[in-house]
């Protein structure tokens, strides 16, 4: 009921993750991203706790890999879950318990790994995959391309209802954060619209955080 990337921006060293659901507000419960640190999605039958304690792992010091060797080894269930990871050096890492759900794969490029369950088709997650490589532009220009990809090729199942974007840089928070909890329509269309939006905003955001005296003028009524 899922599709979904983790990948790395090897110029800024932004990480980034993506996703799409039939269920509702997939995002809110399987999108973890940490600066300096990497990206997480923790998805099928989603247990929160992994992509946080994914994170805190790599942080320590592990790779993506034996941070996922470590979850498969303490976390509960986990024949039931589905985790990828990115970490610092763009390596990657995935782990697809034997009870995911419907048809279910992955596939991995330079800095990227998606991965889906209840899938249309095999091909989804190799099509995100390719999509985001052929992309340019920031790194949030290069998820939506992703998911448009793996939505072409099939994306899931049933009606996808659900799709979210996150993106880390070097500040202690997410600076893109962009949900589309319930549609009837293409949440993935929504989410591109709502990027478009955001990203030539996204860097004023960080600056009136930091420091409002040097931020940019609102652009609302009333700031004049």
């Amino acid at each position: 009921m899922t599709f979904s990337l983790v990948a790395r921006c090897a110029d800024t060293g932004m990480f980034g993750t993506a996703i799409a659901s039939s269920s509702p507000a997939v995002a809110a419960r399987c999108s973890y991203t940490r600066a300096g640190v990497g990206a997480v999605s923790s998805q099928n039958i989603t247990d929160p706790r992994l992509g946080p304690l994914a994170l805190d792992l790599m942080q320590g010091g592990l790779s993506a890999k034996a941070a996922i060797s470590k979850l498969q080894a303490q976390g509960q269930f986990m024949e039931y879950r589905q985790v990828l990871a990115i970490d610092p050096t763009g390596s990657t890492a995935i782990h697809s318990g034997p009870r995911s759900l419907g048809i279910w794969t992955q596939a991995s490029g330079q800095d990227v790994i998606a991965a889906g369950n209840l899938l249309a088709n095999a091909q989804v997650p190799q099509a995100m995959v390719a999509g985001f490589e052929a992309a340019t532009g920031h790194l949030g220009d290069r998820l939506i391309a992703a998911m448009k990809a793996g939505l072409a090729a099939g994306g899931e199942a049933g009606p996808v209802h659900s799709a979210g974007l996150q993106i880390c840089s070097t500040v202690p928070w997410p600076v893109a954060d962009l949900r589309c909890d319930w549609t009837d329509d293409c949440p993935i269309a929504a989410l591109a619209e709502a990027w478009a939006v955001y990203a030539p905003q996204l860097d004023a955001y960080v600056q009136r955080a930091i420091d409002p005296r040097e931020a940019p003028s609102y652009g609302v009524a009333g700031d004049e």
